[in-house]
């Protein structure tokens, strides 16, 4: 294993969206057990450089596959098809249809209550897609459809804090 390992191999990990949280964690703690800068404080110069360099290196790989949204990008990065978010917009036409209506929605959301009607209906469409993100990159492994999908769940994703932030004001 080296530094240019992705992150599934570092992890010991087949490359899929769908994985053990539990084994991922585990794992995580055991790899920065093994590799912690303090095992190597009595260790020469390039064991510590090193040491610090697969920590953070490990603590990386973690944050992008702990992570669904950044697992499925990653995913698309690994399999040729990348998110490039800032400059592929485009969405099919229901979709940014909603995305328009749940703006106009919060713009006129009364209260407490519609705001967190609002962030429940948010959720679900987040966990409908979570799912489609799974079939997408496990079943069909379409990369291609999944960066699509991944660029929608930044959407929703991005919608899902500014209800939350809405709901922080209204409760202070």
């Amino acid at each position: 294993m080296s530094l240019q390992s992705t992150d599934f191999e570092i992890f010991d990990l087949a490359p899929a969206f769908a994985l053990d949280r539990a084994a991922l964690d585990a794992r995580w703690k055991d790899l920065q057990r093994e590799a912690h800068p303090d095992r190597f404080a009595t260790a020469d110069a390039i064991a510590q450089r090193q040491a610090m360099q697969w920590s953070v290196r490990i603590n990386e790989a973690y944050q992008r596959l702990k992570d669904p949204l950044k697992r499925a990008a990653y995913l698309c990065e690994l399999h040729g098809a990348p998110i490039q978010a800032e400059n592929n917009t485009a969405m099919p036409a229901t979709f940014l249809m909603q995305q328009m209506q749940w703006r106009e929605d919060l713009d006129e959301a009364a209260g407490m209550a519609d705001l967190s009607s609002m962030a429940d209906e948010v959720a679900a469409a987040r966990r409908d897609m979570l799912a489609e993100l799974r079939v997408t990159a496990d079943e069909r492994r379409d990369y291609p459809a999944l960066a699509q999908q991944v660029r929608a769940l930044m959407f929703v994703e991005r919608f899902a804090r500014d209800v939350e932030e809405r709901l922080d004001q209204l409760g202070q």
